[in-house]
């Protein structure tokens, strides 16, 4: 690892590429062959494994963590705290062609804070994932995910609550870590404050 005169208090692998244009906060670690694309903003504290690629134009919050062999296209913006699990897939155009130009038709993804995707999940582009929903391992989001969903299956339907700790909730909807409370209401879910 090494810094860069660029990204003051960031570290970034030698075999690591990023581009005149790109923004990494302080604390930032860029790992093995990843590539950060110009126009792309990373926060502080982020991991970017093996063989990331983000960019051009992606945004990325603070504290995120993003596993080996992730692509994040142009129309992906992660807020703070995302997980996003080994070979997780984001794509960028519903429609894609090799022999035609769709940039006109990208359509954006927004992960909010907080959201975990599980290894080698698939998010169509367009949708927005909630506040610390959980995606699981091998799901296919085709639409937009409550906060606090637990979603699984092709295609991903909820199945379940989780809280901010991450953990999964049972039906007395408190979560097991940190014993907050929450409720249903009309297919959400809240927090109760004390």
């Amino acid at each position: 690892m090494r810094e860069d005169a660029r990204f003051p208090g960031a570290l970034i692998h030698e075999s690591a590429y990023v581009d005149e244009g790109a923004e990494l906060g302080e604390g930032t670690r860029v790992w093995h062959f990843a590539h950060v694309l110009a126009d792309t903003r990373i926060g502080r504290d982020c991991i970017l494994g093996q063989n990331v690629m983000a960019g051009p134009r992606v945004v990325i919050g603070d504290a995120c963590k993003i596993q080996n062999n992730v692509a994040l296209y142009e129309g992906v913006v992660l807020e703070d705290g995302v997980f996003c699990g080994p070979s997780c897939v984001f794509t960028n155009v519903n429609n894609p062609r090799a022999f035609v130009s769709r940039k006109s038709e990208f359509r954006w993804t927004r992960v909010k804070i907080g959201a975990t995707i599980g290894a080698n999940a698939t998010i169509v582009c367009g949708h927005t994932l909630g506040a610390y929903c959980f995606i699981a391992a091998g799901a296919v989001v085709t639409g937009d995910v409550p906060d606090h969903a637990l979603m699984a299956g092709v295609p991903a339907r909820r199945i379940g609550w989780m809280s901010k700790a991450g953990e999964k909730l049972g039906t007395d909807l408190v979560c097991p870590r940190t014993r907050e409370r929450y409720r249903e209401t009309d297919g959400r879910l809240e927090e109760i404050f004390p």
